[in-house]
């Protein structure tokens, strides 16, 4: 997947323009999550989480997992 993703963004400026915009919308998710984290954190402290999730820990696990993980592996390559 990388490889085509690498083609895309050198050879296709339309679509290579949606990736970045996956990026965007991916950056924007990732500052969701820890504002959502930091809201949690302060409203319920370390209490057990929505359907029996250690709560915060939890969701400050989810925080590096990007949506598009190629999109971001690839940065390096252009």
């Amino acid at each position: 997947m990388q490889k085509i993703l690498i083609d895309v963004y050198r050879n296709d400026p339309l679509v290579s323009e949606i990736c970045e915009a996956l990026v965007d919308i991916d950056t924007s998710l990732q500052q969701w999550r820890y504002r959502h984290v930091k809201m949690v954190e302060r409203t319920i402290g370390s209490k057990m989480g929505t359907g029996g999730s250690s709560g915060v820990g939890y969701l400050q696990g989810t925080l590096f997992r990007p949506v598009f993980p190629d999109l971001w592996a690839i940065r390096s390559e252009f």
